[in-house]
């Protein structure tokens, strides 16, 4: 039997005097994610497993906390983490082109940075102390001083020599030189012309066994340069090395537990014995020759280290929100600077991404943003499925031609990340990604709505306190929590249910204690509440005003009183974004006989969705199996949404639907007082829709602008009755009998209201009971079905007569 609805079922009203607080104030807030445990249980797990792709997918409606919520989560469990290390670039003294990292204690980045610049500054003033010691100059002066004796010794031999053979050997610019000497003088030029034949032979003998003997003289004496030059260097190398020893010892056995650093300390001290000449006299920078400054700026730029990651302001994991997740704010970047027309690039211009400061830790990127990005996509799956980073160049990736740079050596990764986004995007990822389900096997789904009961009540309310203690908001008394709960529970659509669209309620209490403090109230009161719900959507509503304002000077035709034959007021939803609300519309059907059966006008013009079109196929099942199983239908009705310009779908008129074309084919006027939704099946049992609360409201602001009678109202599902949350004023009038709410289980009990008589039943000879809707439209088919006969035997008499006059002219042809 239809049901009409009291004002107790159209609303539940929470009582302020059960919530057992005076104000939010009194409250202890929560810290914690309610009405979430299956996403919570998630979370847990996936940040729990340790293995490889088990990575996580915060999958929900916008607007339910998600962000807010995990980070939080996060937080609270990465405080009780080891805070992960520092990583720098440094120098590789082999490969230039690709920086080495060094992994080192959190913290110590920092530390070791300043330490390796004090220890070149250290270093630099020393060697140059050192080799400016006496020590030292003694030190050389002697490897010098025997080297000079013995090339002073070796020549002394050699002139005597060349004096017993009869000549001297003379030290020019142009080399050494042998000069003939007879009688204690050297012969001149043309003293030698004037020598005879024989003179000469011998004296050109004479002076090959002295050159001879001169050959191996400096073959020796290069040799002894060669050694003493050794000797210069393995002192410098000495002096270098004890200089180096105690500093580098130091560093040794201050970071002596990370054998890269070690490594590397001591890769420094070999380079500095190697180049030990800019320590011991840097390049002074010549005026007015630039590149002559940039060679001075550079000489000890190798000996930097590069903090990439300082973690040493952590007190556990770090939890970073990339909100700009870029190929190189995720990955890092290579940057470049330019020297008189040259770009160049090295180990101190490599920058971190927040991979990189969130490695150890948990990375948190809205899935939106990351997908606009699509190089930064691949970037994040290759870097969680090798488990390392690796900073490049975004061309080289697309195979471009890139200018040479350096190829830092990649960092391990041990991260989880997690992305958030709806619902869609995780099924699309799902199925077109092969790598998606691999990387990303925890799925936190994040319901919409939780269980109203004294538990989550009571939770629910520790929120709301946190919400104004979190913003410095005022904080809302009894009467106004009591009416957040009515309106969460509106915006769940369920009388049961509470939204968790803290978004959502959070704002509503941002803008109460906005009227709030205009009242100068100390709380926030119900009417404030009130205040910011209308207000927000006055703001909106401009349309929704504009479609009404249509309806009352019939630009719009909707009849809110009288009767009609196959025209009924459905219900449909418009969606703004921001604002949904609902809308009457007009349904009408006309009935006449033919061949055509049930068309849809709106699937004909196109302009009709499928699940629209499925709703009225559904309807000519039902005519059939009521009303046709042993007869025809032979009908052609048409049904059509009068004044609609824009695509219907949905399947929510279909019930309405149904009715108007009972009423044309009966030929029974519908109520146009009251409005219709809900959808039907085969069996006639009307359905479930959503939007019911809007739907219902749009039909009675309608009929309270026209004036309420207190014939008008709305009929909906039975089913729908526990999504009823009417809003207060619509509540009211249903009170005081200004409007009505019915509900209904199948199409005989929405027809019996619509019109005021009985449906009928069936009875065992198969026809329905007499004067009742379904024995006046099971009669009209019976008749269509009859007259559709009649017309197809005139019409094949019609056909056999053109068929034998035919045949006559050919045979007398």
């Amino acid at each position: 039997m239809p049901r009409k609805l009291t004002a107790a079922e159209v609303r539940r009203v929470c009582n302020p005097d059960n919530l057992g607080l005076e104000s939010t104030e009194s409250l202890e807030p929560v810290s914690t994610i309610i009405g979430q445990d299956r996403a919570l249980h998630a979370l847990q797990f996936g940040l729990g497993v340790q293995h490889s792709g088990f990575n996580i997918y915060a999958a929900g409606l916008p607007g339910t906390g998600k962000m807010t919520a995990i980070v939080a989560f996060l937080e609270r469990i990465a405080r009780d983490k080891d805070v992960p290390p520092d990583w720098c670039y440094v120098h590789n003294f082999q490969d230039s082109y690709r920086p080495k990292s060094l992994k080192l204690k959190a913290g110590t980045g920092a530390r070791f940075q300043k330490d390796m610049k004090k220890l070149v500054d250290t270093v630099q003033t020393d060697i140059r102390k050192a080799f400016e010691s006496d020590d030292y100059v003694k030190r050389r002066d002697a490897i010098v001083h025997t080297f000079n004796e013995r090339k002073e010794k070796l020549f002394n031999q050699l002139n005597q020599m060349a004096h017993e053979k009869g000549f001297a050997i003379q030290m020019s610019p142009m080399g050494i030189m042998i000069i003939p000497i007879v009688d204690g003088k050297p012969l001149s030029e043309q003293d030698m012309l004037a020598l005879s034949p024989e003179k000469k032979e011998e004296l050109n003998k004479r002076r090959e066994d002295i050159q001879d003997e001169l050959k191996e003289a400096m073959t020796q004496i290069k040799a002894w340069d060669r050694e003493t030059s050794e000797r210069i260097e393995k002192t410098d190398e000495e002096v270098v090395q004890f200089v180096l020893e105690a500093p580098i010892g130091d560093l040794i056995k201050k970071y002596g537990d990370n054998p890269d650093t070690i490594e590397y300390l001591k890769a420094v001290q070999e380079n500095v014995v190697e180049d030990k000449d800019f320590f011991r006299s840097p390049p002074e920078p010549e005026s007015g020759n630039p590149f002559a400054q940039l060679a001075a700026a550079q000489t000890f730029k190798k000996y930097e280290v590069n903090v990439l990651v300082d973690n040493s302001h952590l007190k556990g994991a770090p939890v970073i929100i990339e909100m700009n997740p870029t190929f190189n704010n995720l990955i890092g970047r290579l940057e470049k600077e330019t020297h008189f027309g040259a770009i160049s690039s090295d180990f101190t211009m490599i920058r971190s991404g927040s991979l990189h400061k969130a490695n150890g830790g948990y990375l948190v990127i809205r899935v939106e943003d990351i997908l606009q990005n699509i190089m930064s996509w691949e970037s994040l799956k290759r870097s969680l499925r090798e488990q390392k980073i690796i900073i490049e160049e975004l061309a080289e990736r697309f195979g471009f031609f890139t200018l040479k740079t350096i190829q830092p050596e990649p960092i391990p990764l041990n991260i989880k990340v997690i992305l958030i986004g709806e619902n869609l995007y995780y099924y699309l990822l799902y199925r077109y990604d092969r790598e998606f389900p691999e990387l990303f096997k925890v799925k936190a789904h994040f319901d919409s709505q939780m269980d109203l009961n004294d538990d989550t009540l009571r939770l629910y309310n520790a929120t709301l306190c946190a919400v104004c203690g979190k913003e410095n908001l005022r904080h809302l008394d009894k009467m106004a929590v009591a009416k957040i709960i009515d309106h969460s529970s509106r915006l769940a659509e369920d009388q049961q249910k509470l939204s968790t669209r803290f978004a959502e309620i959070a704002d509503i209490i941002r803008e109460a204690n906005y009227w709030a403090g205009t009242d100068n109230k100390k709380l926030i009161l119900s009417e404030h509440i009130s205040k910011a719900i209308e207000e927000k959507d006055y703001r909106s509503n401009l349309v929704q005003e504009r479609l009404r304002e249509m309806m009352e000077r019939g630009l719009l035709k909707i009849d809110t009183g009288g009767d009609a034959i196959g025209q009924v007021n459905s219900l449909s939803i418009v969606n703004l974004g921001d604002l949904s609300f609902g809308r009457p519309n007009r349904i009408t059907a006309s009935v006449a006989a033919g061949r055509e059966g049930l068309i849809d006008i709106e699937r004909e013009a196109k302009l009709g969705g499928p699940i629209h079109t499925k709703g009225v196929l559904i309807l000519s099942g039902f005519l059939a199996e009521r009303y046709a199983s042993s007869i025809p239908l032979s009908l052609a009705a048409r049904i059509v949404f009068e004044q609609s310009y824009e695509e219907v779908e949905g399947d929510s008129a279909s019930s309405t639907e149904l009715y108007a074309l009972l009423s044309a084919i009966s030929g029974i006027p519908i109520k146009q007082g009251i409005a219709v939704t809900g959808s039907i099946n085969q069996k006639g049992e009307v359905q479930a829709i959503g939007g019911v609360n809007q739907k219902i409201e749009g039909f009675y602001e309608l009929c309270k602008s026209r004036g309420l009678t207190g014939e008008q109202g709305v009929i909906v599902p039975e089913s729908n009755v526990q999504n009823l949350m009417l809003k207060e004023e619509v509540v009211e009038s249903i009170r005081e009998g200004k409007f009505n709410m019915y509900s209904v289980h199948n199409v005989d009990e929405g027809i019996e209201l619509l019109t005021g008589m009985k449906a009928g039943k069936r009875l065992k000879d198969g026809r329905f009971e007499a004067k009742s809707i379904n024995r006046r439209v099971q009669d009209r088919l019976e008749q269509l079905a009859k007259g559709m006969k009649e017309f197809m035997k005139e019409e094949e008499k019609a056909e056999k007569k053109s068929q034998k006059k035919t045949g006559n002219k050919n045979k007398a042809s």
